[in-house]
């Protein structure tokens, strides 16, 4: 049995689509179909039932599929106890960031840290909304570094997962001047986000507060990255709603316009309360200090 087969079953279990799953996991849908194949011929059970769309588990894989992420949340957490053990000397923190927050906002967020507190090695996850959130539940990561809007709830108990606002930005409605010699704003075509993405759903909200027509969805990013979206308005294709704070420039430039009124995110960052090491505790408490100001 190999480790990567609980981190294939894992993928389908989320995505019930073997295209979509093979995708994410970077490999052709024959080769995925395999391996799937063989963790189900290693366990002796059937896994997948093929006989539904979408792709559903049986009873037997929705029974195996808490051991699987039981058994993946703890050999990653000993792998991360070990890497620390190894290297005692050395100070790390380990944060699961967002696309977007992990280029535009966390270089300079954490050079404020690191001159209160002094150098701290850091681990950088940049992931979507759903991989973040199980990284600090299940995978050993300190901290979440997220946007929050109120239509979107968080699922994460307080007690257990703190956050602090660290920051605040934007989603705005972009497009290309090229799109205007072509008629009515209100016709633009939409980049979209996959629906049940954390943007996604921001997008969905703030379309209907925009005020913005309902328009056909021209293009749909699966992996829910902003700056994926973000070249495709530029070259034309149509109309993306984007964190302000990765547009900035363009906005200044004029090469994306801006098309209705912004709507207000927040930047959070959580920790798992469990994670009591000193340079997590100096990271919080910098990280609260920097807030207040």
């Amino acid at each position: 049995m190999e480790l990567k087969w609980l981190e294939d079953f894992l993928c389908l279990a989320k995505t019930h689509s073997f295209s979509k799953a093979s995708a994410e996991r970077n490999v052709t849908q024959s080769a995925f179909s395999r391996r799937i194949q063989g963790l189900e011929q290693w366990l002796g059970v059937v896994l997948i039932d093929r006989s539904t769309y979408p792709t559903a588990l049986t009873e037997d894989g929705l029974q195996f599929l808490e051991t699987a992420e039981e058994t993946l949340r703890m050999l990653h957490g000993s792998r991360y106890h070990f890497q620390a053990k190894s290297r005692p000397n050395m100070q790390m923190v380990s944060i699961a960031a967002l696309h977007t927050l992990s280029l535009v906002f966390f270089p300079a967020w954490f050079r404020q840290i690191e001159t209160e507190v002094g150098p701290v090695d850091s681990r950088l996850l940049p992931d979507d909304y759903h991989n973040c959130l199980q990284a600090l539940v299940e995978g050993g990561y300190d901290f979440l570094l997220t946007y929050h809007h109120p239509s979107v709830p968080v699922p994460l108990d307080s007690d257990q997962y703190p956050y602090i606002v660290v920051g605040r930005d934007d989603f705005t409605a972009v497009y290309s001047p090229a799109l205007e010699r072509g008629g009515d704003a209100g016709a633009f075509p939409l980049l979209g986000y996959a629906a049940n993405s954390f943007l996604g759903r921001v997008a969905t909200f703030a379309h209907a507060q925009g005020g913005i027509p309902a328009i056909r969805v021209a293009h749909t990013n699966e992996n829910s990255m902003a700056d994926a979206l973000k070249r495709m308005a530029i070259e034309g294709h149509g109309l993306a709603w984007l964190p302000r704070s990765l547009v900035q420039q363009e906005l200044a430039d004029s090469t994306l316009l801006s098309l209705s009124a912004d709507i207000p995110l927040e930047i959070r960052l959580y920790r798992n309360a469990r994670r009591t090491r000193p340079v997590v505790e100096k990271v919080w408490r910098a990280a609260q200090s920097a807030s207040s100001r």
